[in-house]
């Protein structure tokens, strides 16, 4: 069975994730978001209270 013949495998997993770490992943990381959630106003609506009758 070649697939517990970690040899191969483990070689394109390790250059996988060293393509992605240093290649893709600050790429990715240099995009800033639209609706950062630092840019957005601590506004909470006030909702009247309900007039139970028990009350």
């Amino acid at each position: 069975m070649p697939q517990l013949n970690p040899g191969p495998w483990f070689l394109i997993m390790m250059l996988s994730w060293f393509i992605f770490l240093l290649i893709l992943q600050p790429k990715s990381m240099s995009f800033t978001p639209f609706n950062h959630p630092l840019y957005k106003t601590n506004s909470t609506m006030k909702s009247p209270s309900w007039p139970w009758p028990w009350t």
